[in-house]
């Protein structure tokens, strides 16, 4: 009797889960019309300057027109491509650097104040160092995108393996496991809830490197597209490249999250 009293229990706590999720997703589609829907009014109204904020119905018909002659996936993979490319170097590399760090406590000791100043000087300035010394070409862009997270990333990531329980270290040094294994088996399964925070902060800001990057140098890509559209007057297309850019980060966003889940399945 006491098992099915639990199982009910268990039973009623999952469906209140699924019905606080879908509350939730229909909350913010209800938000997203509801914005499209002021936007558009404001534009129409000209409570808003149409030519500077355009509306939805400009923005629509420019993609529209765009994605039929092709030219708008041209841009879109290019700046795909970069950021993906920009994320996955910046992350993994912060990840090992951190573990380099966490190796070493002297070492991580002489690489603290460097780190500091690093994190805190404005990457986006490294730009046309990177173009200068690099190239105009796609590998500069892409190093824009991994640069702007790199350091964040093995900070983060460093604190965490910081902070891992102790008491999982002395049990493995008990055994007489190495570093190797300590890490292994303790440091870096603890600390991958925050590596996949990590992860989602890395998603913003590979766009942005990348897109400042494109301002710079390209001349393809949305990056390009927004600088283009500024030149020649034609905020729609700003507007539509913007969207089109948020779009792309929102869906690399649920694509983490769903990551995270497979991940905190595989590690529990």
């Amino acid at each position: 009797m006491t098992h099915e009293t639990d199982n009910q229990l268990f039973q009623n706590y999952l469906r209140n889960v699924k019905r606080e999720k879908r509350f939730i997703s229909v909350w913010q589609i209800i938000l997203l019309i509801a914005l499209f829907g002021f936007w558009e009014l404001a534009s129409q109204m000209r409570w808003i300057d149409p030519l500077i904020f355009s509306s939805p119905s400009e923005v629509f018909t420019v993609l529209v027109e765009k994605f039929a002659d092709g030219s708008m996936f041209t841009h879109l993979k290019i700046t795909l491509f970069e950021t993906v490319l920009g994320f996955l170097i910046g992350t993994i590399s912060g990840i090992m650097m951190a573990a380099i760090l966490w190796s070493s406590e002297r070492f991580s000791n002489i690489m603290d104040p460097y780190l500091v100043v690093m994190n805190a000087m404005p990457k986006v300035a490294l730009g046309p160092i990177l173009i200068v010394a690099i190239g105009p070409g796609y590998t500069a862009i892409i190093m824009m995108g991994a640069i702007i997270s790199v350091v964040i990333t093995t900070l983060v990531v460093y604190s965490a393996f910081k902070e891992v329980d102790p008491n999982y270290i002395k049990v493995l040094t008990s055994f007489k496991a190495t570093r190797g294994q300590i890490f292994r088996e303790a440091v870096f399964p603890a600390a991958i809830p925050t590596m996949v925070s990590a992860l989602k902060v890395n998603v913003g800001l590979a766009w942005v490197g990348v897109v400042v990057g494109e301002f710079l140098v390209s001349s393809e890509g949305l990056g390009y597209l927004i600088v283009y559209g500024f030149q020649v007057f034609n905020f729609s297309l700003v507007m539509a490249s913007l969207l089109l850019i948020s779009v792309a980060a929102a869906i690399m966003y649920k694509i983490i999250e769903r990551i995270e889940v497979v991940l905190m399945k595989h590690t529990h």
